[in-house]
């Protein structure tokens, strides 16, 4: 309040109760009245204003002493029907010294001493009345708080007031509640009449007042040791002498139980009316009144004040979340949606077919819907149902008028039907209830049977091996068909995430064969959508595993679909495949967006795990009878790219990104909430199948996989690179602002990356370029080709930069290894007879060795022909080098595979390494988001990641002198 005027002169003007006090502060041009709970913030203001009037520091040093008078639990209820009260009392000689010496200091112009002091002790009774907030009969009753604590009167600028008021508050309480126990004890001790007290508040009706819709609400009193010693209020109040007898109480027991009855009005302001009785016993409430004191419940009880209902009055309605279909009204001449299904025997044709409405239920029965428009139409919360009166919760009420939830998808009815919840908009617990509560749902019998027939898709009997398939599948494959086949015949979308290499392309081509001859799909073609190397690789397994099925390229500059037709009967190649790759479809989506496409595939669906780009929107833009993903890698990152990917495939299950965050990726992450991580499970697992290569009985049959780090040092050239790029860059990152930082982070750990690989990558040279000695990585790559080339093996090795790969292959001519490399920028043909021209090399004759960029050759290929894997610079993501790895441990390969992985000694890739070895589940959660992920460090963290290891630089300081006593003739051993 640092409007309020404390320059000018302030007035006290007593009432009575004290507590009812106002304080006028003035100036030249402000005038501001407030009551006395208002003014005690600016008071302790004030105290330390130099330039606060002296009528203003006499009031405010008048607040400070009654603050400590309660503290130190000096204060007693004055009894008074009207208008009951506290008061100091109790005061001390030196307590009434330090009135008066307060007076006589602070009196002022126009305010004698013996004014001041009368001035200061009403202030000193008013703060006393303002402070405590119930009777002082326990901590949870005697004093709700002290203004700047439970209702903090905020400064200007919305400042909150000192913590330690909450903590002050508290020790107030505190001792007020012991000193008035140890008062009631004594008083206790004396009469053997209690005089602290409870309330409660009883409801009572006639079965007249009942079908008129009202009720008597009755004032109970309760002894506080012995809650069942309970009197009503008019009994209290008796006048005759033989009460005390007959109640049981003692004579302070009236004004205890009024100054709760008080701080109960404050939490519902209708029982004001029994404060305004002589004899507080009962009032009469209508219809609007019963409502107010259901609402009102839950605030009367954190005010220590239970409400009894009749057993005669139940309350016993009960409301609850219903999933099931809903009218669909639908116009027969509108024409049929590309994302519907053409087929009749799904329940998810068409958006809208389920809703979620309220069921309102009496001991358990649902109410039939004559009860529920009753129900709804009543005008008074006391209704009669079944012949029993019930009080009506105003929320149940306004769940019987409007009973719809909402309508939703068939997906979006599914996922609640798995979860068992469904959130609810407007009964959160945020400010007016705006945050979604997650109620329990119960399925309607349609869904039910849907739901069963989805989770039953995992483990039912196998379907047929298509005819049409030239290939023995696994049993594991079988199973995925079998699955497959389920989902897409509901019409649903599915995720197949196999590990690499377990055969998911042959499985989708079995589910293509399968829909073709069980009917399902209407003639209509398959699309599928793929990185560009994959083209190749999907054209020759269409043409081995189903041949005579046509497969068209939707790619290059002479790409065409003319002559394609997805209806039924429209020739052969009705029912074949269609390729294309993701940045064809992002710059040409009109074509394959005029299809009705039986299926679309997204193969590599992590392409798409950024559901705002451009190729996102185009493949959602795509219309058929179902989706399928496919990917070795359904979460790279976090679970926003798993949203992506099953929000593609089956729109509308898991909602939508922003809710999908707040309900189930925050809380998941997050790790405090295992029980949405178990319902999570539940709504995902049937549409998402993941097998590794390690579970029982999917690949016994593969070798046995190897992974090593193979650590190297720094060069003095590249220890003098590394230091000085370190340090300069910090300096630069130190003063820089958050935007600017974000970029200096990333520009640092690539440039110490490619520093750790080879100088003349960092320092863009090429050419006629000296390569060897300058980095320990080319020097161990010659050392594991030359071993590999020696056994008759094959070898692939992978670098995330296309530059990098460049000075590899000039390494590699130079000292005679055949090699060919394949990265972003390689046509698709040459790609192709990269692949063939590798895999095709014949037992006994040196192979190639393999070159690929991390982005263009980790994904999608198999190149089984290789037994070693050599990662010459890490991605920082297990995930994106296993997927590179499996290009070789994949179904086929029958030798044992080596997995070599460079790392730097006491660098940054050291760093990493570790982490990714010793905390795993941090590497998955955090540094799975590679650099990106870096860049939230502090600069001490980041130093500390970047900085080089005191050995490396140390084991180049020792190879320079090595170097400079070799090139000094007849230099003396331990010379300089």
């Amino acid at each position: 309040m640092g409007f309020v005027p404390v320059s000018g002169p302030a007035t006290f003007r007593a009432a009575n109760p004290p507590r009812d006090g106002e304080i006028e502060f003035t100036d030249g041009r402000r005038r501001i009245a407030l009551p006395m709970r208002a003014s005690l913030p600016v008071l302790a203001r004030a105290r330390t204003d130099a330039d606060a009037h002296p009528s203003v520091a006499l009031l405010a040093g008048a607040a400070l002493l009654a603050t400590r008078f309660v503290a130190a639990g000096k204060i007693a209820p004055v009894v008074d029907h009207e208008r009951p009260h506290w008061r100091v009392e109790g005061l001390d000689e030196r307590d009434r010294e330090s009135v008066r010496l307060l007076a006589a200091a602070r009196r002022y112009d126009g305010l004698d001493a013996e004014a001041a002091t009368a001035l200061v002790a009403e202030v000193v009774d008013a703060v006393a009345d303002t402070l405590p907030r119930a009777a002082p009969a326990a901590p949870r009753t005697a004093l709700a708080g002290l203004p700047g604590a439970a209702e903090p009167t905020a400064p200007a600028g919305g400042q909150a007031p000192p913590a330690a008021a909450s903590d002050f508050a508290a020790r107030v309480r505190q001792r007020v509640a012991e000193r008035a126990r140890a008062e009631a004890a004594a008083r206790d001790a004396e009469t053997g009449l209690p005089d602290l007290v409870r309330i409660s508040l009883r409801v009572e009706a006639e079965e007249e007042e009942l079908l008129a819709g009202s009720v008597r609400l009755v004032l109970q009193v309760h002894d506080e040791r012995d809650p069942l010693h309970v009197v009503e209020a008019a009994l209290l109040w008796d006048e005759d002498p033989d009460a005390p007898a007959r109640h049981g109480f003692g004579d302070r027991a009236r004004v205890h139980a009024t100054i709760a009855l008080r701080s109960a009005a404050e939490a519902w302001p209708v029982l004001d009316r029994l404060l305004a009785l002589a004899v507080p016993d009962q009032i009469q409430l209508d219809g609007a009144e019963v409502s107010g004191l259901l609402e009102h419940v839950g605030a009367l009880r954190e005010a220590h004040v239970d409400v009894h209902w009749p057993r005669s009055l139940g309350a016993d309605l009960t409301t609850r979340a219903v999933l099931d279909r809903a009218p669909q009204v639908r116009d027969p001449h509108a024409p049929n949606r590309g994302d519907e299904l053409p087929f009749q025997d799904s329940p998810f044709s068409a958006e809208g077919l389920f809703a979620f409405s309220w069921q309102v239920a009496l001991h358990g029965d649902p109410l039939t819907e004559e009860e529920m428009q009753e129900l709804a139409t009543a005008a008074s919360p006391i209704l009669k149902l079944r012949g029993a009166w019930t009080v009506v919760d105003p929320g149940t009420a306004q769940r019987a008028r409007k009973r719809l939830i909402r309508r939703a998808s068939g997906a979006e009815a599914l996922g609640a039907a798995l979860t068992g919840v469904v959130e609810v908009p407007g009964a959160g617990a945020g400010p007016d209830g705006e945050t979604p509560a997650a109620e329990k749902v119960i399925v309607g019998a349609s869904l039910l049977t849907v739901r069963e027939r989805v989770l039953a898709a995992a483990t039912r009997d196998p379907v047929a091996v298509p005819t049409g398939l030239a290939a023995e599948l696994r049993d594991y494959q079988r199973h995925g068909l079998t699955w497959l086949a389920d989902l897409t015949g509901l019409g649903l979308g599915a995720c197949l995430a196999d590990d690499m290499g377990l055969g998911k392309t042959i499985t989708l081509i079995s589910l293509h064969l399968h829909r073709l001859e069980a009917g399902l799909s209407g003639g209509g073609p398959t699309l599928v959508v793929c990185p560009t190397s994959l083209l190749g690789n999907w054209e020759a397994e269409i043409a081995r595993f189903a041949p005579g099925v046509p497969v068209r390229r939707f790619h290059g500059s002479a790409r065409s679909l003319e002559d394609l037709d997805a209806g039924a009967g429209a020739g052969m190649f009705g029912a074949g495949f269609v390729l294309t790759t993701y940045g064809t479809l992002r710059s040409d989506p009109e074509p394959l967006a005029a299809v009705g496409w039986d299926l679309v595939v997204a193969d590599e669906a992590q392409h798409v795990k950024n559901s705002r780009s451009a190729t996102a929107r185009a493949l959602r833009r795509l219309g058929s009878t179902a989706r399928v993903a496919l990917t070795g890698t359904p979460v790279e990152n976090d679970l926003t790219e798993l949203w992506s990917i099953l929000d593609w495939a089956i729109p509308g299950l898991l909602g939508s990104r922003q809710a999908f965050r707040r309900v189930w990726a925050a809380p998941i992450e997050s790790g405090h909430e295992p029980t949405k991580a178990r319902q999570f499970a539940d709504l995902i697992g049937p549409f998402l199948l993941r097998r590794r290569k390690t579970d029982p009985g999917i690949a016994p049959e593969l070798p046995p996989k190897t992974e090593t780090d193979q650590y190297v040092g720094l060069t003095r050239e590249q220890v003098v690179l590394y230091e000085a790029f370190v340090r300069d860059t910090m300096e630069r990152i130190e003063r820089a602002d958050e935007e600017a930082r974000r970029g200096l982070v990333l520009a640092l750990l690539t440039g110490l990356k490619q520093i750790c690989n080879h100088p003349a990558q960092f320092l863009k040279q090429s050419g006629a370029v000296r390569l060897r000695g300058r980095s320990e990585k080319f020097e161990l790559l010659e050392e594991l080709v030359a071993t590999v080339l020696a056994e008759g093996g094959g070898v692939l090795v992978f670098t995330q930069y296309v530059a990098l790969g460049r000075l590899l292959e000039a390494h590699l001519t130079s000292i005679g290894v055949p090699h060919q490399f394949l990265h972003g920028g390689t046509p698709i043909a040459e790609r192709e007879a990269m692949v063939k021209r590798f895999q095709a090399t014949p037992e006994g004759e040196q192979p190639p060795v393999f070159l690929l960029s991390l982005k263009a050759g980790g994904t999608g290929l198999n190149l089984t022909r290789a037994d070693h894997v050599i990662h010459v610079d890490r991605w920082w993501n297990p995930a994106v080098e296993e997927q590179a790895t499996d290009r070789v441990y994949r179904i086929g390969q029958t030798k044992p595979v080596q997995v070599h992985k460079m790392v730097t000694s006491g660098t940054i890739e050291e760093r990493v390494a570790q982490l990714l070895t010793r905390k795993r589940a941090i590497a998955d959660a955090v540094l799975a988001r590679g650099d990106a992920a870096l860049t939230e460090l502090s600069n001490e963290e980041l130093r500390d990641l970047v900085t080089l290891r005191t050995d490396q630089r140390r084991a180049a300081i020792v190879e320079e002198l090595r170097e400079r006593e070799a090139a000094t003739p007849g230099a003396e051993e331990g010379g300089p």
